[in-house]
Order: C-alpha cells, then structure tokens, then sequence
C-alpha cells in the first residue's frame, strides 16, 4: 500500500517511474517498486517518438558511414571529419532505441547509467564533430594552397582524438560515480545527471557554439573577399558572382541556424530548469535537439557530389560517369 501511494504521489508530481528523463520509484530495500494495482503496461508517447527518432537517425547516418567506409576515393580530411559526424550521430540513433528497449523491458540503475552515458558520449562528439568540421572548412579558405598537404590530415587526426576522447571522458562520468543516485536533491532534469553535470554539458555546448559562430562569420568574409577579387579582375561585378556569394553564405547561415535551433532550447532549459518542472518540458526540448542529427546527413552527406554519385552506383549499379570526378575541399563544396 505504502508503495502504491508512493507511485502516486511522484506521478502527481510529474514523475512517471518509467523513464531516465524523470525520478524513479524504489522500495526500501533498493528495488524497484511496481505497483500491482496496474498491470497495464503504459508507454510514454515521448519516448516512441524519441525512439522513431533514433531509428530515422540510426538509418540515414549508417548509409553514409558505409559509403564513406566502402569508397577508396573518399579518404579525403573533409570526409574523414563527415565519417566521424555519422558515426557520432549513428551511435547517438542507437542510444535512442537502446534507452526505449532497456527502459521499458530491463529497468535497472546500472543499464540507466550506461544508458545516459552512451548517449551524452554520443552527442558530445557529433556537437564536436560539427567544429571539427567548421574548422576544416576556415584552414580550407585559409591555407587553401596547403590544404591538401601532410599537416592537415596531422590536423585532422589530431581534432578527431581530442572530439572523441573528450566525449569518451564526459559519457563515462555519470558511470564512474558523478550521478544523483545517492542523493535525490542534486538531480537535474536529466536523471541520473546532476545538475553540475548538465551545466558543464551545456556550458560546452555554448563554447562550442560561440566558436562556431565566430569561425562561420570569418568563413563569410573570406568568402566575399574572394568574390570581390573575381569581380576587381574582370573589371565588373556580374550577377553570377552576387548570386554565388549569397548562396554560399546563405548556406552557412542555414547550417549554423539549424544547429542552433535544434540545440539551443535545450541547452538553455539545462541551465534554467529544475527537477521538480514537468517532464514534458524535458521532453519538448531534447526532442528538437536530436533533430540535429537526422538533418546532418542532409546538410553534410547528402548534399555532396562526389556522395551522391557514390549512393547511385551502390543502388543503381548501372551509373556512367559523364565526367572526371576529382577530390574536392571544403571552400569548394
């Protein structure tokens, strides 16, 4: 009885025991509490939508990574940084379905902390494979006569062990001990993270986002001043030299302002939010936020010539190249 009238009491509160976005109901003993009065079993809408979420983000992002895997002429540093951004975003997919499957049919603390950690290490590193990516795209305008040297792919190398060592790092602290299992009080709106956990993941997140922002901007420079050299050198500005710069930096814009429309809500809500608010809010927020990664593939794979042609002569098999294909930089694409 008196765990019943616990159950209801944290229902009320806006906490269903179900799921490691809210608190979840323990005996006195440490084990999980579960009421016999319902033997229904309830699914979270939220979290099928999350699940259906991973499962369009797992099947985009896997298609990519195989034909990054599978394609000699893409060894280039600018998709070496892509293969990292989907497989980020693949395992980010994966820790969706595997939060939903574990959620609902082996509920325990240690499977919720690996969970958790999974999928903070996962999203950590596409956020960071994004600057990564950012990056590669300045030093191609910036050093574009060195771009395909020695020393970049040695950059790249070394941005792909600092993206996924430090992802590694911060998805196992929740494991290693700094999670609000022993204490309640110190939980943030994502359990079992404390809340000095999900500050510092949204604190990266603004730092990353700034950086971002600031290389983007000098990216749109750069990009003007060349058009305007093009221009000064054959004596006027045509229309096709205006209509190419305002799509290049249109295209930036898109790519910056969808990065951060999916993660700033929940970045903010991280930093605003309390344990005690509705999960719902939680929820509005983190949804929008894996967005993101079913929209990169789109933005970074998809929309890639050289990707693209591969894709067609894996389905198709019959595609006849009407023309030499070379291995393009950043500042190109």
């Amino acid at each position: 009885m008196n765990e019943s009238e616990s159950l209801t009491n944290e229902s009320a509160m806006g906490f269903p025991s179900s799921s490691w976005l809210e608190a979840e109901t323990f005996a006195s003993n440490g084990t999980l509490a579960l009421s016999s009065a319902s033997p229904n079993f309830h699914v979270n809408p939220w979290d099928i939508m999350l699940c259906l979420s991973g499962t369009v983000i797992a099947c985009e992002n896997a298609i990519v990574v195989a034909i990054i895997f599978y394609t000699p002429t893409l060894r280039n540093p600018m998709f070496v940084l892509i293969g990292s951004l989907a497989t980020a975003d693949l395992l980010a997919g994966m820790g969706l379905i595997l939060n939903f499957a574990f959620q609902y049919l082996v509920s325990s603390e240690t499977i919720s902390l690996i969970t958790v950690g999974f999928l903070v290490a996962s999203f950590t590193a596409s956020i960071s494979s994004l600057l990564a990516i950012t990056v590669d795209r300045y030093l191609s305008l910036y050093n574009a006569l060195t771009y395909f040297s020695e020393k970049t792919l040695h950059y790249v190398h070394l941005m792909l062990v600092g993206t996924w060592g430090a992802s590694l790092c911060l998805g196992l602290l929740p494991v290693l001990g700094w999670n609000c299992l022993d204490d309640a009080s110190t939980c943030s709106i994502v359990r079992p993270l404390k809340r000095s956990n999900l500050t510092l993941l949204a604190t990266s997140f603004f730092i990353i986002f700034i950086l971002m922002l600031s290389l983007y901007f000098k990216i749109c420079k750069i990009v003007c001043r060349h058009a305007h050299q093009i221009a000064l050198q054959q004596h006027f500005f045509t229309t096709s030299h205006y209509v190419a710069t305002k799509k290049g930096v249109s295209t930036l814009a898109i790519i910056l302002g969808t990065f951060g429309a999916s993660w700033l809500p929940f970045a903010i809500y991280c930093l605003v939010g309390e344990r005690e608010y509705p999960p719902v809010y939680t929820y509005a927020t983190l949804l929008p936020a894996t967005y993101n990664s079913m929209i990169n593939p789109i933005i970074y794979a998809y929309r890639n010539t050289e990707i693209q042609r591969s894709i067609h002569m894996l389905f198709c098999g019959c595609f006849q190249s009407n023309g030499s294909y070379r291995s393009r930089s950043p500042s190109e694409v």
